[in-house]
């Protein structure tokens, strides 16, 4: 284990945090298998890159950052490995949350319709559901801002026509 990493921090922050984490496996995953599979991954990457935190940024830009490309790598391989990691050394304290079902159900479409997205596309989406300012979307994806704003025109358009399509049950 790396001297500066510290397995209650990082728990601490992940557990505060882990609810993004579960955005991103909803966005990149369509069964509950593969969300589970996602999700540990992220989090053996993020125990893996924790000791090179420095605090340049928020915790939560980092985390993005490093949840996005996983799910995006993941994405690209087509396939589902988990890399082996020393299992006494991952912390496993980290509990799932529980969603309100109701909330899942109105979030099942919009879900659907992202998920007909390109996978930057979806990134992005998720960052702006979250608030994310073009500035910090910029540092987390390395889009410049300008495009940034062109590309979230052209989806949230492309959302429109996505989402009218799932509600008459062509999606």
């Amino acid at each position: 284990m790396h001297p500066k990493t510290n397995p209650d921090e990082f728990l601490a922050l992940v557990n505060q945090h882990k609810g993004m984490l579960h955005k991103v496996c909803n966005l990149y995953c369509a069964t509950d298998y593969d969300k589970q599979d996602l999700f540990q991954e992220i989090v053996i990457q993020l125990w893996r890159a924790y000791p090179r935190f420095r605090g340049d940024s928020k915790f939560s830009t980092w985390l993005y950052r490093i949840a996005l490309n996983t799910a995006i790598s993941d994405l690209r391989k087509q396939k589902n490995l988990i890399k082996s990691v020393e299992p006494d050394l991952l912390p496993t304290e980290i509990q799932d949350i529980q969603y309100n079902k109701d909330k899942e159900e109105k979030l099942a479409q919009l879900y659907k319709a992202i998920h007909q997205l390109p996978e930057i596309e979806r990134g992005i989406v998720m960052l702006y559901l979250d608030d994310k300012s073009y500035e910090e979307m910029e540092e987390i994806l390395g889009i410049n801002q300008n495009n940034l704003r062109v590309k979230m025109n052209r989806i949230k358009e492309k959302l429109r026509k996505l989402t009218k399509a799932v509600e008459h049950g062509v999606g």
